[in-house]
């Protein structure tokens, strides 16, 4: 008995084959549900960390329809009736199914990772930056996967050459276009993994002859509070080339100095000794460091000492040089040590005909008579 072509015997050969890809669904389902969700979940639930999580999320839907793509295709290959023509769209089709599995595992477990990261890691870091970057990272790695999987499928069936040709020069248009933002989200992200600095640091920007407190690191650019109370907005490229001076690094112990200059024939060790004796007299100045007076040069009016001790903090500085110069002067003024002002001695020399002409000019009225 034949019925739409086929014999008696093939269309049971055909039930069987529905059977097995609907028996395959029906408790593939289960199975996958009492492997991966039930024990595996208890295993991974013992651990410390929700990345595992994240693994057996993205794996379960993409396993039971791997299952289902097996079955289907068994059941294909067990129909010996199937015409040989059918073979190539046949391989077509089990490579398209194969492959949206593929993607959709690889699609699913980028984003778990991102979400386990954004949860879990980004959370913990002082900076906000890493949560600025993971969306953008996110959908340029998202688009990335997509563009692959099209071409990989779309190369199956056809040419796709010029696909490929015409990303690549938008891609380059889009990258010209955008090279400014693109620079300052590279350098952001650079910042983010090198931590020159962080947020809350004291920094100086030598290129700008700007520094303050570092108050947001951004994906864009990172803002700087100054002492007057002024944000400073600069783009992260510009920082990523310039000299950057970190005050909060590697601690907020800060060491500072001035130049003093004392009139020469001045008593060199009674004015290092009362410089020295004066800075330690200035509250703030840490006792159980070094407090130093150097005589680095013989300027052209002075001795001049360079004046060194270390504070607490950073913050203290444009305190600590008004109370050290102000002990300095007093102790200077009570030990009679001279602060001079500069002074300059000129010197002529003249030729005796010279003078002699000198003596003439003088003599003469305001006539010149």
């Amino acid at each position: 008995m034949v019925f739409l072509g086929l014999t008696q015997d093939q269309w049971a050969e055909l039930g069987l084959s529905v059977l097995l890809v609907v028996g395959t669904a029906v408790v593939g389902r289960w199975v996958v549900h009492l492997l991966l969700g039930r024990l595996a979940g208890r295993l991974v639930g013992r651990t410390g960390t929700a990345l595992d999580d994240a693994i057996l999320t993205a794996v379960r839907g993409p396993v039971y329809w791997l299952a289902v793509v097996i079955a289907f295709r068994v059941a294909i290959a067990r129909l010996d009736f199937v015409p040989a023509s059918w073979d190539d769209a046949l391989g077509g089709i089990f490579f398209a199914l194969n492959g949206l599995v593929g993607f959709a595992f690889v699609w699913r477990l980028t984003g778990n990772l991102f979400a386990w990261y954004a949860q879990d890691i980004a959370t913990r870091t002082e900076t906000e930056l890493d949560e600025q970057l993971i969306p953008f990272f996110r959908r340029l790695v998202m688009i990335v996967l997509f563009l692959i999987g099209l071409i990989m499928l779309l190369g199956r069936f056809v040419d796709v050459s010029a696909l490929v040709t015409t990303l690549g020069v938008g891609s380059l248009a889009i990258a010209l276009a955008a090279k400014d933002s693109l620079s300052d989200a590279i350098t952001g992200f650079l910042i983010w993994i090198d931590r020159p600095f962080r947020i809350g640091d004291r920094i100086g920007i030598q290129d700008l002859e700007t520094w303050g407190d570092v108050v947001d690191i951004g994906l864009r650019s990172t803002r700087v509070r100054t002492r007057n109370n002024r944000m400073v907005i600069v783009p992260n490229s510009v920082i990523g080339k310039s000299l950057v001076v970190n005050y909060s690094y590697p601690d907020i112990l800060y060491r500072i100095q001035v130049h003093i200059g004392i009139a020469y024939g001045s008593d060199i060790e009674l004015a290092r000794r009362t410089m020295i004796e004066a800075v330690r007299t200035v509250d703030g100045v840490l006792e159980d460091r070094l407090v130093e007076a150097l005589l680095l040069e013989f300027g052209d009016s002075a001795l001049i000492f360079r004046l060194r001790w270390w504070i607490g903090s950073y913050a203290d500085t444009r305190r600590m040089f008004d109370g050290v110069n102000t002990a300095v002067y007093k102790a200077f003024s009570e030990a009679g040590i001279e602060l001079p002002c500069p002074q300059r001695e000129v010197h002529h020399r003249f030729d005796p005909e010279d003078i002699g002409r000198l003596v003439e000019v003088r003599q003469m009225g305001p006539d010149g008579e």
